[in-house]
């Protein structure tokens, strides 16, 4: 924003009183206040009138024109001012306008993305109950075709339902024994009413129950190990002598000191 001030001084003459000469001098003061643009290069310059020599000075039109050469560049630098205000408005708004459409697309990518994700998750969820209701109805089937190739073996074989029934219970006794086996050891940690010095002496009693844990399997691991080749030792030799076995019955006993045995 331009301000401007106008300050009229009167040549004194002799004597120190205004109005002595008749001559006036105006001085126009600009201050910006707004804007930092550098309107300079846009304002029209003017040439200061040039007083004649050895004719009449006429004060009142040098005084004019300077008013009107003052005044020209001030309506200019306003104008500019103005202009430029204009166009940072519209700037401002255009960019509004731009950031009000990028994030409605952007709530409607969103949007898009997760109908999608609701989409896809219900498809896994419809392929995964339809999956187990397959798998569900295939071992009804199954059981239901044993049992009726059961039952019509006769009396004979009447008892085998009943040692498959048993087995099954047994199986089924062994699970629960394993469930209830693990969740004795898995403990509570009931932590909410210990203090450090107890929380310390958990984590510690909790160290060592895992180094235990780790030490029972490595030592089972090794055992196993162990096991396992013996077997395939055992069963290396048992292959071995079979095939020498089957290599005299094929071959014969072979000839000894020039006769047949």
């Amino acid at each position: 924003m331009c301000i401007f001030s106008l300050n009229d001084e009167e040549e004194q003459g002799e004597g120190g009183e205004p109005g002595a000469g008749n001559n006036q001098r105006v001085i126009i003061k600009l201050y910006n206040t707004g804007n930092s643009t550098v309107l300079g290069p846009l304002v029209t310059q003017l040439a200061a009138p040039k007083i004649p020599e050895g004719e009449r000075v006429d004060f009142d039109d040098i005084h004019r024109k300077r008013m009107e050469k003052d005044l020209l560049e001030l309506q200019t630098l306003i104008d500019v001012h103005f202009e430029q205000r204009k166009k940072e408005e519209e700037e401002l708004v255009g960019l509004k306008d731009r950031i009000e459409r990028r994030r409605a697309e952007r709530a409607e990518q969103q949007r898009v993305r997760a109908e999608k994700e609701r989409d896809r998750q219900t498809r896994i969820a419809e392929e995964r109950q339809r999956k187990e209701d397959e798998e569900a109805k295939k071992r009804a089937d199954d059981e239901a075709k044993k049992k009726k190739v059961l039952s019509n073996m006769g009396a004979h074989f009447g008892g085998f339902l009943a040692k498959e029934e048993q087995r099954r219970g047994k199986r089924q006794t062994a699970r629960e024994i394993k469930k209830k086996t693990l969740a004795e050891r898995r403990k509570p940690l009931s932590t909410e009413s210990l203090e450090e010095d107890g929380l310390r002496e958990r984590a510690k009693e909790m160290w060592e129950w895992i180094y235990q844990l780790e030490s029972e399997k490595f030592d089972l691991t090794e055992k196993m190990k162990k096991q396992k080749y013996e077997v395939n030792l055992q069963l290396s030799t048992a292959k071995t002598n079979i095939s020498y076995q089957l290599f005299l019955k094929s071959h014969g006993k072979g000839k000894v000191g020039g006769r047949w045995k």
